[in-house]
């Protein structure tokens, strides 16, 4: 993948990598989910509201907590193995659906979290289409962002 610094880039740029080890996975067991089409970043923040008599009735807000879902969607594809990892917890509970998770955005920033993955599609779909898998990708906790280098330039 490229880095981009300034300007647009195509979705396909964004990586997404599973550990498949679980929670005690290390990065050489990250892998690429392969055959992916589509995807959603969801964050949900948590917003603490009061009205203090000082500030004659404007709200007062303060951001006390986060989580975020990417939600993915694509293709089964038998063999590969971080498809067949998101797979096979569809079958699954509890903290055998734990595990790490890896975003690369284009500009080479990182996100490095643990997550729970909800398996909302597996293995199904039209006689004549291939077959479906689509997952959630929870957060667990704070996640790791590093920032892509600076390149001092603006961007187009």
């Amino acid at each position: 993948m490229a880095t981009v610094t300034s300007g647009v880039f195509p979705v396909f740029d964004i990586v997404f990598k599973v550990g498949t080890k679980g929670r005690s996975s290390q990065a050489a067991d990250m892998a690429v989910i392969k055959d992916m089409e589509t995807f959603q970043i969801s964050i949900d923040g948590n917003v603490e509201e009061w009205t203090p008599m000082e500030t004659e009735g404007w709200v007062r807000r303060l951001m006390t907590g986060k989580g975020f879902t990417i939600t993915l969607n694509g293709k089964r594809h038998v063999g590969d193995p971080g498809n067949d990892y998101v797979a096979n917890t569809a079958w699954k509970s509890g903290l055998d659906c734990s595990t790490k998770f890896q975003v690369e955005f284009p500009s080479g920033a990182t996100l490095d979290f643990d997550c729970i993955l909800n398996v909302t599609e597996a293995e199904g779909g039209d006689s004549t289409a291939v077959a479906a898998l689509s997952v959630e990708v929870m957060s667990d906790g704070k996640p790791t962002y590093t920032p892509a280098p600076t390149n001092g330039g603006g961007g187009d």
